[in-house]
């Protein structure tokens, strides 16, 4: 069963251009805040129209502009988890989840059953206003299993939650959607809750989205700065590719990266735990002098300046375990080194090969 998403929409100033396929998984639409993540749902589930474009499921056609396909919301079979929810307030839990049913004659058995499956027995004749905020969660998703949908939306399922509660509702979500049979979209701004819920995702930057990769990719070869960026990293700086090698203007420095670097390549990204302290003469070592240390929960946060960085360069942040902080003789200036495999090479825009990092032959 596949979601295949092909549209866009302008909404004033806002162009929003997604293209992507979800599988039988669970996608990540990864994005910052504004960047067109939940237009992006709503398109999918009617409640939105694109301008253009086309959307299917299960070979079914949700939209189509050319061919002038709208289906309404109640007909796409697609069930769509709102960021509050959405409970209906004067309902009990059980009479949320019944009507949703399609099915009229069996809605009682099949009510029961969902109540039982998501551990509400007990919150049965309870309205949203009595619910926990995990009993709300299992509430607002046996409603929509209720439905029978053939794709489920998440819209930052669990964006409002403290979070030791985020956590055991991050659990109980993953569970639950591990036996649906059909994609799910899940929309979030947290990598990490993207990196333990699902194993593909497609960033969007600005409206636009990029080529769907694997989470793997998107953390050691994300291709663009946007995926980069979503994906932690910190540093960043203009790039000269040259061969096997690029040159950092900014920073002063050249680096080489062990293979071939793209022509297209524009910016160099470096994480900040794959910033080490390093001997004079090891590959890629350049020294820095120390503008700043913080210190953080569990590590030491270190801003360096590369000795030949111009004034106006940003400082190269390095994150360090505070014993190896405190191993260093020299607090005021160190040789630091990056692997090779550990340089990010990006282009600005998204593209077909988003595997961009020289290591192992990629």
């Amino acid at each position: 069963m596949t979601l295949s998403v092909d549209i866009r929409k302008q909404l004033g100033d806002f162009q929003l251009e997604a293209q992507f396929q979800a599988e039988e998984e669970a996608l990540a639409l990864l994005g910052a805040s504004g960047s067109g993540k939940s237009i992006t749902l709503r398109c999918i589930a009617g409640i939105l129209r694109p301008d253009e474009g086309v959307i299917r499921l299960d070979g079914e056609t949700l939209f189509d502009s050319a061919a002038r396909i709208d289906l309404p919301p109640q007909r796409r079979n697609v069930g769509y988890l709102f960021q509050q929810y959405a409970l209906f307030p004067n309902m009990t839990a059980a009479q949320n989840i019944a009507a949703a049913v399609r099915d009229r004659q069996n809605a009682l058995a099949v009510t029961a059953d969902l109540l039982r499956r998501f551990r509400l027995e007990e919150a049965a004749a309870l309205r949203p206003r009595q619910l926990s905020g995990g009993q709300q969660q299992r509430c607002a998703l046996a409603r929509i299993l209720a439905s029978s949908p053939k794709a489920i939306l998440l819209d930052e399922p669990l964006s409002a939650m403290d979070s030791y509660l985020k956590y055991q509702l991050e659990l109980e979500l993953q569970d639950t959607l591990s036996r649906f049979p059909g994609p799910v979209v899940w929309v979030t701004h947290d990598r990490g809750e993207a990196w333990r819920s699902c194993r593909r995702v497609c960033v969007i930057d600005r409206g636009r989205t990029e080529p769907v990769m694997t989470m793997e990719q998107l953390f050691h070869a994300p291709g663009t700065e946007a995926a980069a960026r979503l994906s932690g990293c910190k540093n960043y700086a203009a790039a000269v590719p040259s061969g096997t090698f690029v040159t950092l203007p900014a920073w002063g420095i050249t680096l080489t990266c062990g293979c071939p670097v793209p022509e297209d390549t524009t910016t160099v990204g470096i994480r900040s735990h794959r910033v080490h302290p390093a001997l004079p003469g090891t590959e890629n070592a350049f020294f820095c002098t120390v503008e700043r240390v913080i210190d953080d929960v569990f590590a030491v946060i270190v801003l360096l300046r590369p000795a030949g960085a111009s004034p106006e360069a940003p400082l190269l942040r390095m994150e360090l375990d505070k014993d190896a902080w405190a191993a260093l003789p020299n607090k005021a200036g160190c040789t630091v080194s990056v692997a090779p495999n550990d340089l990010l090479l990006l282009k600005r825009g998204g593209s077909d090969d988003v595997s961009r990092r020289c290591a192992d032959g990629q």
